[in-house]
């Protein structure tokens, strides 16, 4: 689309108070360092921090909490479970800061914003225990979202990508996965407290991971075809439903993006965490720390 074509009503739906149709935010609610957590609840988790608080927004389970943290703007928001709401978000929050509200045009001058995803993990490695954070590298993509869009890899994601695809055909065929990369920028930032890891983005919890509780999966081998998949040095380190489609369509549309990871479970072992929220907490205070002070 051109930055001159008008963007019909039916494509970009806008309130009747000028907020975006599902966020039920406006430009100005939108800091340039968005952090994104699953759990709605999560975000007052976030923003207790906070100095000081501009805007608290809630439409469905999208919260958002706009505020100050040591002279620094940012922005909390909910994306729920799923890359198809990260879908939603993602493109409205573009839309907030790279789309005319009034003119329903695209703007000349585009921003680019830092988004963090502080979220939580399973692990697949028998070396990377509970209780700890790690952030992802690069994400392969088991839902799907980015074969909607054109979009494209570089040389070493291509080859990752098809080395994994080989590796999973004898146990699954169904599935066409997608890869994409973080941040760099943000990356450098981080990894010198995270160690970095690649993850899978399933699209659901329970026989996309891998788990069986009375439904019969039809990947019975799923945790033992990306334990053991390794390509040089990559190698699956962890499972989650979000990561996949932030990198996607963090680079789609110009976005800066970085997925943080608490992990929970540790899919080898059959551990799970005895005090989750203390490990989440724990992320959180360091993500804050690490883009308000470093």
């Amino acid at each position: 689309m051109q930055n001159s074509e008008r963007i019909p009503d039916s494509e970009l739906i806008i309130n009747p108070d000028g907020s975006i149709y599902h966020l039920n935010l406006r430009p100005e609610d939108v800091a340039d360092t968005v952090i994104t957590v699953g759990d709605p609840d999560r975000v007052e988790s976030v923003s207790k921090h906070f100095d000081s608080i501009q805007l608290k927004a809630r439409h469905r389970e999208f919260v958002t909490h706009t505020g100050y943290l040591n002279n620094k703007r940012i922005t909390v928001i909910s994306t729920g479970i799923g890359t198809d709401n990260i879908d939603i978000v993602f493109n409205e929050l573009d839309a907030l800061v790279n789309i005319d509200f009034a003119t329903r045009t695209i703007k000349e001058a585009k921003t680019s914003l830092d988004i963090i995803r502080v979220g939580t993990s399973g692990s697949v490695s028998a070396d990377l225990q509970i209780d700890n954070t790690l952030i992802t590298e690069t994400a392969i993509g088991m839902d799907g979202l980015m074969h909607f869009y054109e979009f494209e890899n570089s040389i070493q994601e291509t080859v990752y990508l098809e080395a994994f695809a080989n590796h999973i055909k004898p146990y699954f065929k169904e599935v066409a996965p997608y890869i994409a990369t973080g941040s760099e920028k943000l990356i450098n930032k981080f990894e010198a407290y995270y160690p970095k890891g690649t993850a899978i983005t399933a699209c659901g919890f329970y026989a996309p991971q891998g788990r069986m509780l009375r439904g019969a999966r039809t990947f019975p081998n799923f945790i033992e075809a990306v334990n053991t998949f390794q390509h040089k040095h990559f190698r699956i380190t962890n499972l989650e439903m979000e990561t996949a489609g932030i990198y996607g369509l963090g680079k789609l549309l110009g976005h800066n993006c970085l997925s943080v990871n608490a992990i929970l479970a540790n899919r080898i072992n059959n551990t799970f965490s005895a005090d989750p929220k203390k490990i989440v907490n724990q992320t959180i205070e360091k993500v804050l720390e690490i883009i308000t002070t470093k």
